[in-house]
């Protein structure tokens, strides 16, 4: 895999406040990857946590968006945000693969066994405590 693609100016300011190890996850894993993706969320406020949680968009107030131990991504097809699931399935390969390359333990909400969010990336709690 080798996409060459980097983030643009957006994304790089949704990584501001976000861990170094899983920035350094997410580009390395843009560089890989054969489909671009962008950051949609980063460091999360908890009055926008809560925004979330009311609308059934999160289940928890415990993010680890709060504390910059999250981020979320999704693919971009001809200019524009897929939520098509097989393409985070695929970048999902790439950032696990990034992650084992940079030495670095993540969780992917795509994983989870309920509440599935394909877009969702984190540093485990027990790895990583805030």
């Amino acid at each position: 895999m080798s996409g060459g693609y980097n983030f643009g100016e957006r994304s790089n300011k949704r990584l501001e406040g976000v861990h170094a190890d899983l920035v350094r996850v997410m580009r390395r894993a843009i560089a890989e990857s054969d489909i671009d993706f962008t950051i949609l969320e980063g460091l999360r406020t908890t009055e926008r946590q809560r925004q979330l949680v009311a609308k059934g968009a999160s289940k928890t107030m415990r993010s680890r968006h709060i504390s910059g131990h999250a981020v979320d991504i999704a693919p971009i097809i001809d200019g524009k945000v897929s939520w098509d699931w097989p393409l985070y399935r695929k970048i999902a390969r790439v950032v696990k693969e990034a992650a084992l390359k940079e030495g670095v333990k993540v969780e992917w909400g795509g994983d989870w066994r309920t509440f599935k969010d394909g877009p969702h990336w984190q540093l485990p709690w027990a790895d990583y405590p805030s």
